[in-house]
């Protein structure tokens, strides 16, 4: 990759495509509030991310598989959750139809499991997402590579996970991403309000995002008003978000340490992923264009 993490994170061009990407998210959201469920917490996100690992790659040391205690060791080991969390959200997707059983399997005791066509699918849409921004900021055709031949993601998908599980500066890029992203449905109401940035006020280093009420968000990601406005006053506490008047009543801001918190998280996900296809496939390296018409100006 020819730019590193932290150059993405201070490269306009770049959150000018995070911005698009957050409402493509928005939108996939909206579509499918189900699959999105999964992706409720960084927990769950992560949790998805490793039973994928092990399925495809292994990446324990042993040969491809996924049964429940393979997978709560897994995500112990790497922090991730407790042995009973992990087993909880197994049973969860089994009965949201991202899991079953296999049939006739040889060790009954293990009982392994596979993702089922609908779970294969929103991750080769995730990962899809992902490498058409790449394209769009160099130009390349993974995108359309991917589009031809999706059983790629098995070669793609066990390093990808590794990366980003392993990854500190995924996991943990700032306190205001962490207060959000740690807490039911905070990820995605994280995304919603990145992609009302618009301008940058390099004065107040503020982003003015709107009008955004309590309700508003209750209504949206189907959210208790009693949660919604426990984080949002956390955040608020944190000097991380604000409003210019009454609270819920008026313009809401977003301070320029919560973006850029945001923006590296984006920035180290995406080379890894870029990493990732290029030590696959040998393909062109990221050249972020000079000429692309911006609507945000560069976070201070």
């Amino acid at each position: 990759m020819s730019l590193s993490a932290k150059e993405l994170a201070q490269d306009p061009n770049f959150f000018a495509e995070i911005l698009d990407y957050t409402r493509e998210i928005i939108s996939t959201y909206n579509e499918n509030q189900k699959i999105c469920s999964v992706f409720a917490s960084q927990q769950r996100w992560l949790m998805a991310l490793a039973g994928f690992a092990l399925y495809y790659g292994g990446v324990d040391g042993e040969p491809p598989g996924l049964h429940a205690n393979r997978f709560a060791t897994y995500v112990v080991e790497h922090e991730i959750a407790s042995h009973n969390t992990a087993l909880s959200f197994m049973q969860d997707m089994l009965a949201e139809g991202f899991l079953r059983y296999l049939p006739n399997a040889p060790d009954r005791r293990a009982r392994p499991m596979e993702p089922t066509e609908e779970a294969i699918r929103q991750l080769g849409k995730w990962l899809a997402i992902h490498l058409a921004v790449l394209d769009r900021l160099d130009g390349g055709r993974r995108s359309v590579l991917f589009a031809k031949r999706p059983e790629l993601i098995a070669a793609l998908q066990p390093a990808i996970s590794v990366g980003i599980i392993d990854s500190v500066d995924v996991r943990r890029p700032g306190d205001t991403f962490d207060l959000f992203t740690w807490v039911n449905s905070g990820g995605v109401i994280m995304d919603y309000l990145i992609s009302r940035v618009g301008l940058v006020d390099s004065v107040t280093h503020r982003a003015i995002v709107g009008r955004i009420a309590f309700t508003d968000i209750c209504r949206r990601f189907h959210i208790s008003r009693t949660h919604a406005k426990r984080l949002m006053n956390r955040a608020v506490k944190m000097q991380s978000i604000g409003w210019t008047g009454s609270s819920g009543r008026s313009q809401l801001w977003l301070s320029c340490g919560f973006i850029q918190e945001y923006r590296n998280f984006q920035a180290e996900k995406f080379a890894i992923i870029e990493g990732v296809w290029k030590s696959a496939f040998g393909t062109q390296q990221i050249r972020m264009p000079k000429t692309k018409q911006l609507f945000i100006s560069a976070i201070p």
